[in-house]
């Protein structure tokens, strides 16, 4: 069998003091539904994280279901912190893929602006351990600045280095509609910026903001009420590795990204030299560095330097983040993993105007759960 994502929708990301967490879900929705005429999902999955926290709201299946008027589908929210996007495509790919559905909607949804700073904070170190990590005050800030000053002394990675991913975010969301942050910065930008957890700065940082994105996944039945054209899901598998970061034995290793990025493209069958681009889960600079290493674009230390050399534009052989990933685009977190996945559904069908990545046939996402303690990973190609 055969799975596709048939088509995407999602919000702009910023500050919707104006719409709810439901709000935004069915903005997203129905933006997705309206490219596939006459589907009725036969499943629901809500990517979020933590919308206890930040509506006072959970039953986000049922909930979206009835506001779009299909009470009676089978419908659940699936959580994994901030790959909880990602993971709930992952679960709607395996069940169209293998025939248990031949229709999926995907949803990812995340309302962080109505919280004080401190609660994110709060919310955001759930997906740490309460019995260790929170209890002692450790911020998911705070737990990425040691790993960052490790990476840079380890690795002899400069300030400009690691300030070369944050840079070319903001270039490629200048002309993204949906990103957050839709202005170029220079590294000295980045240097100068408040210090948040040395050596880690408020632009290494990515950005609080509410979004919901969705598509639909469907099977070779379904796939054919598309007005958008197709992109078929060639691999995807979902990972996990030691819960905290200090209990491995090499914290500079990500392990859970290694293991789901080669998962993923040994299930598509496609070589690493024929990606086009990747959208990368840096919710951090180093995170992204980092993930560069995990997913073999960069040797291990290289992945900030190769940054900075500028192998990954818009215009190279392998682009990065081409919407100006989860520092400029944003990182509403339950909902990352899906605006990931459209940005790259619009990749592969043409849709990305001024961001295309030209000739593009191939591409991969990644998306992580706490300091890369779940990785999900998926490959897609262009079809036809």
């Amino acid at each position: 069998m055969k799975a596709y994502v048939s088509s995407a929708g999602f919000t702009s990301i910023g500050d919707h003091w104006d719409d709810s967490l439901l709000d935004l879900a069915v903005e997203a929705a129905r933006k997705a539904l309206k490219s596939n005429p006459g589907l009725k999902p036969q499943q629901i999955f809500v990517g979020n994280m933590f919308s206890s926290v930040g509506a006072s709201q959970e039953h986000l299946g049922a909930l979206l279901a009835s506001a779009l008027g299909l009470e009676g589908t089978p419908a659940m929210k699936v959580e994994a912190a901030c790959a909880s996007g990602a993971s709930a495509f992952n679960v709607a790919y395996s069940l169209v893929k293998g025939g248990s559905l031949d229709s999926a909607l995907v949803v990812g949804v995340e309302k962080m602006r109505d919280l004080e700073p401190e609660q994110v904070s709060q919310a955001l170190a759930m997906a740490e351990s309460a019995e260790y990590t929170q209890f002692v005050g450790a911020t998911f800030a705070a737990l990425n600045g040691l790993l960052a000053r490790l990476y840079m002394e380890r690795m002899n990675v400069t300030r400009d280095e690691l300030s070369a991913l944050p840079v070319l975010d903001h270039s490629n969301a200048v002309t993204a509609e949906h990103a957050q942050f839709r202005k170029a910065i220079s590294p000295e930008v980045v240097a100068r910026s408040t210090m948040i957890a040395d050596p880690l700065r408020l632009f290494d940082c990515a950005p609080v903001g509410d979004g919901a994105a969705a598509v639909v996944v469907a099977g070779e039945k379904e796939s054919s009420r598309s007005k958008k054209g197709l992109v078929e899901v060639l691999g995807g598998k979902v990972a996990t590795t030691e819960f905290s970061v200090y209990e491995r034995k090499d914290m500079l290793r990500f392990k859970a990204t290694e293991d789901a990025f080669k998962g993923a493209m040994s299930a598509a069958g496609v070589p690493m030299s024929k990606l086009d681009f990747a959208e990368l889960h840096d919710a951090f600079s180093v995170v992204g560095a980092l993930s560069l290493e995990a997913m073999g674009l960069s040797k291990k230390g290289a992945g900030a330097k190769d940054t900075k050399e500028g192998r990954f534009n818009l215009n190279s052989d392998l682009s990065v983040n081409t919407f100006g990933g989860l520092k400029a685009r944003g990182h509403p977190v339950g909902a990352t993993g899906i605006y990931q996945i459209a940005e790259a559904y619009l990749q592969l069908t043409g849709g990305a105007g001024k961001n295309q990545v030209e000739g593009a046939e191939f591409g991969a996402t990644q998306n992580i759960g706490g300091v890369d303690t779940t990785s999900a990973v998926h490959v897609f190609g262009r079809s036809g």
